[in-house]
């Protein structure tokens, strides 16, 4: 029987590791290639369209300003370019600061909202911007961002010229990488998922997820579709799939940079990713049950991929972990013992090889320090993510049983010097 659970066990995690094989060799060949992009699209000489940018901010004022300066540096025509800060029932001076830069910057307007309209959360604060938005595009922001100058012009320009895409999806740089050893870990992660998650299933599939900042989106859409959805914790991944089933794809264009801020404590990691992971479960469930009512069924395969994600890769990581740590007081008399070791080693220096490759396709990040860190995460930060999963999962469970209502919880900031100097190459 435990040889059993041991083989199951090792074809759920070799699944995995075999798909994102796969994806990551596509996320190298394209970042090789998408600068073709751009001089396709420079070449076009497109009228710009009128941009409105959602800032949703609650209790921001640690990092607000520095947003609204890198908007104030955008390049961009301002007077075809709207920057509208949701000051969602702060109790801070989030609201003063922002007002500070509407009166020194026409484009730039501030609204304010208190419950029962605001304070609801992210979704809701993006709703009421979108009311008050005159854009053609909208693009998302989340107020600890510092987009670069070119930002804006590549989402839009990217967008406007490519009548297949529902939306465009930048990347996104850690400013505080650096800050110690969390940060590190939190950067070599990012960087991942993008070249891997985001490049790679945008180059087989054409297939990426929207993050919950630095994107931009078709204003006839989001009016389609009814706006965000309040009750998604995960409110980026749930609009994808929506956006998948209008038919539209949704292209990863790594030329749009944003550099965002990342949790510097694991008690606000913690919190902030269990927030992710109950979204997209949330997503899941919600997916799922109403497969048999979507239009496209290629969202099936992203629906996949979180499901094998969030239960049956985490659910054969618990298994073999189990056996292994049973197997050391007690003898299960495991017919596949030595192999089992071999694939968990041939495992293990796949990922770092996956590390490795994610790391070497940014300027700068293929040093000593980490290349230790991605050494070093297998052992520990992607441990950390089996027990996250696991009581976000219990979490979920929970508030459907006792039909508890969703809260939203917002990451805490911290004070941070300047943006890196090692732009991406």
């Amino acid at each position: 029987m435990a040889d059993f659970f041991v083989y199951i066990s090792l074809f759920l995690i070799w699944t995995m590791l075999f798909y994102h094989m796969f994806l990551m060799q596509g996320g190298y060949w394209y970042s090789m290639h998408y600068r073709k992009k751009e001089r396709e699209l420079e070449r076009l000489k497109t009228p710009m369209p009128r941009v409105s940018i959602l800032i949703p901010a609650h209790n921001e004022e640690v990092v607000i300003g520095d947003t609204l300066e890198a908007m104030s540096n955008l390049n961009y025509p301002s007077e075809r370019l709207e920057v509208i800060v949701i000051n969602d029932n702060s109790n801070d001076l989030t609201g003063e600061i922002a007002e500070k830069y509407a009166q020194k910057y026409t484009f730039i307007k501030v609204i304010h909202t208190k419950p029962p309209n605001g304070g609801k959360g992210k979704s809701g604060a993006l709703n009421n911007g979108l009311r008050m938005s005159t854009g053609d595009i909208i693009c998302v922001y989340d107020a600890d961002n510092c987009p670069e100058p070119d930002a804006i012009y590549w989402l839009a320009l990217a967008l406007v010229n490519d009548r297949k895409a529902g939306a465009i999806v930048g990347k996104f740089r850690v400013v505080n990488a650096n800050k110690n050893l969390l940060t590190r870990l939190i950067n070599v992660e990012t960087l991942t998922f993008q070249w891997l998650a985001q490049a790679g299933r945008w180059f087989w599939f054409k297939m990426a997820t929207i993050p919950g900042t630095n994107f931009a989106i078709r204003r006839s859409i989001l009016e389609e579709l009814g706006g965000w959805d309040e009750k998604a914790l995960s409110e980026d991944t749930e609009l994808s799939f929506r956006v998948y089933n209008l038919g539209y794809y949704i292209r990863f264009f790594p030329s749009a940079v944003t550099w965002e801020q990342e949790p510097e404590s694991i008690k606000v990691w913690w919190r902030q990713r269990t927030r992710w992971a109950r979204g997209n479960i949330y997503v899941i469930v919600k997916f799922i049950l109403g497969f048999h009512k979507l239009k496209s069924r290629r969202i099936g395969i992203d629906l996949l991929y979180f499901l094998f994600t969030y239960l049956l890769f985490f659910g054969g990581v618990l298994i073999s972990h189990a056996i292994f740590i049973i197997n050391l007081f007690i003898d299960l008399n495991l017919s596949i013992g030595l192999v089992s070791y071999l694939l968990l080693i041939i495992g293990f220096l796949l990922f770092v090889t996956e590390g490795i490759l994610s790391i070497s396709m940014e300027k700068g990040q293929l040093t000593k320090k980490n290349f230790l860190a991605i050494i070093f995460m297998y052992f520990s930060y992607s441990q950390m993510w089996l027990f996250l999963v696991i009581y976000a999962s219990f979490l979920e469970i929970k508030r459907v049983l006792f039909r508890q209502e969703v809260k939203w919880y917002k990451t805490k900031r911290f004070e941070q010097t300047a943006i890196p100097k090692d732009k991406t190459a």
